[in-house]
């Protein structure tokens, strides 16, 4: 085994270890009630962070190897923006008693299908047959996120207080009220893609040379890299209509998970990516919750940390040049 992958390997080691520390000290810190309710509560929202977790990272990893680019992220292309725009046509229409009156089953598989069908649609870009096709697609998914934003904004100035507070609830992530049965839903749906995504491994690190190195080397370059965007869209959609728009933790993991395992191969980055966003979810969860008392919200901390790795790459990308 080479130096760099001996590096790597004892990289996973150690965020293997911290991530089952953070899971079990999730569980078990500040125990007061009895442990059938415990399992029962705290497990459904430990399996919901690290299905969040695992969604999210391996989809900024796929996207990130199809895009050539690791400054972007699957939100770049309006996911985040359609979701806020479908929880805001809703309260606009049918109000804000509508988001918790319908059935969640129903609701959440037709976010996750309105949002899978917009990344179709846009990712159909890829097929006009020129390698710019690419940027074209990131470009329009871009453009069309900026269209949601103003549209649910628009909306939003319309509602009425009260509506406009309740809206505003439901587009934060929030880990604190997870319903069991879209847990379980979600869960099914990773798995399958996951199953997909598992087929397309040993292509990856091909496709991290370029679409002409790929082709060159008997790689189907449109036909894998649709799938593994049909991958991202699935993970996607499931992990926003489960929690809420996360923007910036994908591009936090995979950003670090690079950084430590030195390596750009996606056998130690990918794992490494999943172990990182259980550590940040699992263990920033149990520090707000047992230390801050519920005092502010993940999300925010993991949105403005992102942020700052977001401004940080940009300007090395900048002292590159």
């Amino acid at each position: 085994m080479r130096a760099h992958d001996r590096r790597a390997l004892g990289v996973l080691c150690i965020l293997g270890v911290v991530a089952a520390v953070s899971c079990v000290c999730f569980m078990v810190l500040g125990v007061k009630a009895g442990w059938g309710f415990i399992l029962t509560f705290r497990g459904t929202k430990l399996l919901a962070l690290v299905v969040v977790a695992y969604s999210i990272a391996v989809s900024t990893v796929l996207f990130q190897t199809v895009t050539n680019n690791r400054i972007l992220t699957p939100s770049i292309m309006g996911f985040d923006a359609l979701f806020v725009l479908i929880q805001t046509l809703v309260v606009f229409f049918l109000g804000s008693v509508a988001l918790v009156s319908v059935d969640p089953v129903p609701k959440f598989l037709a976010e996750v299908v309105v949002m899978t069908a917009f990344a179709a649609v846009l990712f159909r870009w890829l097929f006009l047959g020129a390698e710019r096709s690419l940027h074209l697609m990131v470009l329009v998914g871009i453009v069309f996120g900026i269209l949601f934003r103003n549209l649910s904004a628009f909306m939003a100035r319309l509602l009425d207080p009260n509506e406009q507070v309740s809206l505003q609830d439901a587009l934060f992530a929030s880990f604190n009220q997870i319903d069991a049965t879209l847990l379980w839903v979600s869960c099914v749906i990773v798995a399958a893609v996951s199953l997909l995504g598992l087929r397309l491994v040993r292509r990856l690190d091909v496709l991290m040379l370029g679409r002409a190195q790929a082709v060159s080397l008997g790689v189907d370059y449109r036909r894998t890299v649709a799938m593994i965007l049909a991958v991202v869209a699935v993970l996607v959609a499931v992990s926003t209509a489960l929690v809420g728009p996360i923007t910036f933790f994908g591009l936090l993991v995979v950003s670090l998970a690079h950084l430590m395992v030195g390596s750009g191969r996606h056998v130690w980055v990918l794992p490494a990516s999943v172990l990182l966003g259980i550590i940040c979810l699992v263990g920033g969860q149990t520090v707000l919750e047992r230390v801050f008392a519920f005092n502010t919200a993940l999300a925010i901390v993991i949105e403005f940390l992102g942020g700052l790795m977001f401004i940080a790459l940009l300007m090395k990308g900048a002292a590159r040049r």
